[in-house]
């Protein structure tokens, strides 16, 4: 490609804002120049032309015909060139995203890893909606959701996340080690109405266990799994709690596991609209959510 052919910027620059204002003077001001400056970039400017841009009247300058379509394409070309530089420099628009789950998921899983999703997506604005009620997925309520269920949502894409195992859970401090001790202590309930959580309680566990003398129905109630964590570590009695929820407390033993039985629950998903699924900012939620450390992609590779 050849070179362009293009006299001094600086000096279309000075001709498009006089002629613009129709006065030296105003360009001047604009430009924060002199307005022996504009009238000296604009003679330069007919020179290299050779033609003449202004008819110079008293206190005005009137643009010939060659200065008006001069004029004109400059105006067109400045504005452009103003309209591209602002869209790059502009900071990238943020959007919000909503990803609704249980506290318990929030909290001991999610939280400690916003941060990822912060460095890789600064654009984006994470509302976690945290609830043991499962909420439409319209974009205004919530965006995505991690559930617990059998992964078949019409209309949704469900990625798996979590296994669900319950087992019977304590600190180390109360000794336990056979079920035959368990009627001696306070069992600790997790209990709520809403569909999303695990219908899996000590009632459940009994059937398999058959401990003599076990009332499933006595001991200490919460409506959030983290209060119910918080009373086992505490050494208030013993909880039946998904062990994925508890892992960290088990790996620095103020929770052990005592005994069997062991219930597979339902896993939790990550789901979403089918027709959301190609959406950048839900990509990025998703991706961060899989990368989750403790999920099955990070454990699966």
């Amino acid at each position: 490609m050849s070179a362009r052919r293009l006299p001094s910027l600086s000096a279309l620059r000075a001709f498009e804002a006089a002629a613009r204002h129709e006065s030296a003077k105003q360009a001047a001001l604009e430009l924060s120049v002199t307005a022996t400056a504009i009238s000296h970039q604009v003679r330069g400017l007919e020179e290299a032309l050779g033609v003449p841009l202004f008819l110079r009247r008293p206190r005005k300058l009137e643009l010939t015909p060659k200065g008006r379509e001069l004029q004109q394409v400059l105006e067109t070309a400045f504005d452009s060139i103003s309209a591209a530089v602002e869209r790059l420099g502009a900071a990238p628009s943020r959007q919000a995203v909503t990803l609704s789950t249980t506290p318990a998921i929030a909290s001991r899983w999610l939280l400690s890893w916003v941060c990822m999703l912060r460095e890789s997506h600064p654009e984006i604005d994470l509302r976690i909606h945290a609830s043991h009620e499962p909420v439409a997925l319209d974009g205004i309520t919530a965006d995505l959701a991690i559930r617990y269920g059998d992964g078949r949502w019409p209309g949704l894409v469900a990625e798996k996340l979590l296994d669900n195992t319950f087992v019977p859970t304590c600190s180390p401090h109360l000794g336990l080690t056979d079920p035959a001790q368990l009627p001696a202590h306070p069992l600790i309930h997790f209990r709520t109405h809403a569909a999303v959580s695990a219908p899996i309680d000590w009632s459940a566990w009994q059937k398999l266990a058959q401990v003599p003398g076990l009332d499933v129905n006595a001991g200490l109630v919460f409506s959030d799994e983290t209060h119910a964590i918080a009373a086992a570590v505490g050494g208030q009695g013993v909880a039946l709690m998904g062990r994925e929820l508890i892992e960290d407390e088990l790996k620095e033993g103020r929770l052990v596991q005592p005994f069997g039985p062991e219930l597979i629950g339902k896993p939790f998903f990550l789901v979403y609209p089918e027709r959301r699924r190609d959406e950048p900012a839900i990509q990025a939620v998703r991706d961060w959510v899989m990368a989750v450390p403790g999920g099955l992609c990070s454990l699966t590779g």
